[in-house]
C-alpha cells in the first residue's frame, strides 16, 4: 500500500503528536507540551483519513463519547486546568482507539526487538489483559 505526500506527512504529524504529548506527561503535565501534541495528533489524523473520514469516525454512535471527553480534555488543557484535562482526555483515547489496542500489541509483537519481549510467557498474559486482546484457553 502506498502512501500519497499528504498521508506521509499525516503519519509525521500523528507521530509528532504522540511525541510532544508523551513529553508533556514526563515533564508534569506541561501544558503547551500537551496542548502542541493535540493539535498535532488532530492534523496527523485528518491529513491520513481525509476531513470526510475523519468527520464520521469522530461523530460513529459508539464513538461519540470517547470524541466528546477527547476534545473537552483538550479544552480543559487550554484552560490551564491541565491534570483533569489530561484526565479526561485519556478516557476519550480510551473510548476512540479501545478497540485498537490489539491491533498494536499483535503488530509490536511482530518486531524484532519489542516482539519477544511482549510474547515471553511472564509478560504476555499482562499486556494482553491490559489491551484487550482476546486469547483463546490453552
Amino acid at each position: 500500500m502506498w502512501l500519497t505526500e499528504a498521508q506521509k506527512f499525516g503519519v509525521a504529524f500523528t507521530f509528532g503528536g504522540f511525541l510532544f504529548f508523551l513529553f508533556g506527561i514526563f515533564t508534569l503535565f506541561d501544558r503547551a507540551l500537551l496542548a502542541l501534541g493535540n493539535i498535532l495528533f488532530l492534523i496527523g489524523v485528518f491529513l491520513i483519513i481525509g476531513s470526510q473520514k475523519t468527520y464520521i469516525f469522530f461523530t460513529r454512535p459508539n464513538k461519540r463519547r470517547g470524541s466528546l471527553f477527547f476534545l473537552v480534555g483538550a479544552f480543559l488543557i487550554l484552560l490551564k486546568w491541565t491534570f483533569l484535562g489530561f484526565i479526561i482526555e485519556s478516557l476519550g483515547i480510551i473510548g476512540l482507539f479501545g478497540d485498537f489496542f490489539g491491533v498494536i500489541v499483535q503488530f509490536l509483537r511482530s518486531m524484532p526487538i519489542i516482539g519477544p519481549i511482549l510474547s515471553h510467557p511472564a509478560v504476555a498474559p499482562i499486556v494482553d489483559k491490559l489491551a484487550g486482546v482476546r486469547v483463546l484457553p490453552v
